[in-house]
């Protein structure tokens, strides 16, 4: 891949500066800043959204024919890196990055033709149906059952871990549809209003203090046979290929990289009383910005892929790994900054609507619980032993 970048790369640049300058607001760029999550609030993540929907720039990885933009991988790159460095939210990654691209390629058009519209819109906020109890790692052992009834499936069962359900006003979900003597091919995914009777969602509060997490329990809910994308029985390939997006179709490089330069300069501050003079403190900072550096070449590599219309593949899940791994290391390093300031806790949430003096700086506000945030990196999206074995399995042929 050539990384220069020719006059019509510079130029689009120039757009997306401007684009964000005229458009992050100062509010959102604070409230992103005071997010421990790797979820915005969907007051700003939707907020943001319909900003870029408008610009025709809600979807970056999407096909033209569904409303993407039509970027080069350069253009993909240079938008993340803009965005990265200006602060702006994460929009829905469930459904921009997600369900979306499950739905182009498996949906069917009256799905296509329904809901792309309303993600790229942020009408439809979206969470996910995958983990339950005693299903996580080995998700082809769920137990959530949708019995056919007619023209619905009866859905019982729970799901759990369910980032912003008690957001969400949609679910896609793999379900057991049937028993059959390999797990993985009594599976199908469909798609939930969560509006829909029989279901209740109870909060889930992590160790940072944020809730972000839900457990969803289904009794008796009726789902139109319409909303199963696909054919029955072929969840477990529609899911594996969202996953495949979830943990490799973005540029995650620049998010590290910016979060990483906001402990240098804490760092460098005076409120953390030059914390970058320690040589194990610096020595740090300069290993994980080459590990960031080699993590955005492989990302480059995939980026080029997905343009000509390949997915992700196993590499996927090296990215996964990689990205799990540093971001932890970054938090790790941002608490080990802060020092004996990281002991203050505050308990309201979100950090942005403070309506009093917080006991530290406000820039230190969300690096503790960002820290006890990021335990579940390495777990989310497939825990990173599961990674290491695909990777063996996919790539290295073991």
């Amino acid at each position: 891949m050539d990384l220069s970048f020719n006059a019509d790369e510079r130029a689009f640049e120039i757009e997306v500066q401007s684009f964000l300058a005229e458009h992050l607001t100062p509010e959102i760029k604070r409230a992103q800043a005071l997010t421990p999550s790797v979820f915005s609030d969907p007051d700003i993540g939707i907020a943001w959204q319909r900003a870029l929907h408008a610009k025709g720039w809600g979807a970056p990885g999407w096909p033209v024919a569904h409303g993407g933009p039509d970027w080069s991988p350069a253009q993909r790159f240079i938008f993340e890196v803009e965005c990265a460095r200006a602060g702006a939210p994460n929009v829905n990654v469930m459904g921009v990055k997600m369900v979306g691209p499950v739905i182009i390629g498996f949906g069917s058009q009256q799905q296509k033709d329904y809901y792309l519209p309303r993600i790229l819109s942020g009408d439809d906020y979206w969470c996910q149906g995958y983990s339950e109890p005693g299903s996580g790692s080995d998700l082809a052992s769920l137990k959530t059952r949708a019995a056919r009834d007619g023209d619905h499936y009866i859905v019982n069962g729970t799901k759990i871990w369910t980032t912003h359900a008690h957001h969400a006003n949609r679910m896609f979900a793999l379900v057991r549809t049937s028993d059959t003597p390999r797990q993985q091919d009594g599976i199908s995914f469909i798609l939930i209003d969560m509006k829909s009777p029989g279901i209740t969602i109870r909060p889930i509060l992590t160790i940072g203090g944020d809730h972000e997490v839900n457990q969803v329990f289904f009794d008796d809910v009726r789902v139109p046979v319409a909303n199963r994308v696909g054919e029955e029985g072929k969840g477990w390939t529609y899911g594996k290929y969202l996953l495949e997006f979830e943990r490799g179709a973005g540029i995650s490089s620049a998010k590290l990289r910016e979060a990483l330069r906001t402990i240098a300069e804490l760092a460098e501050s005076d409120v953390t009383g030059r914390a970058a003079d320690d040589p194990d403190i610096s020595l740090r900072l300069s290993d994980i910005e080459i590990d960031i550096d080699t993590l955005e070449m492989t990302e480059l590599r995939v980026l080029s892929a997905l343009q000509t219309g390949e997915n992700p593949g196993a590499v996927s899940s090296m990215l996964k790994l990689r990205v799990s791994e540093i971001r932890q290391a970054v938090t790790r390093l941002g608490v080990d900054v802060i020092g004996h300031d990281g002991l203050a806790v505050e308990p309201m949430r979100p950090f942005y609507r403070l309506n009093h003096a917080p006991a530290i700086p406000e820039e230190m506000l969300p690096i503790m619980p960002e820290y006890l945030n990021g335990r579940a990196y390495t777990i989310f999206g497939g825990s990173s032993e599961i990674q290491r074995e695909i990777i063996a399995k996919m790539v290295l042929g073991i």
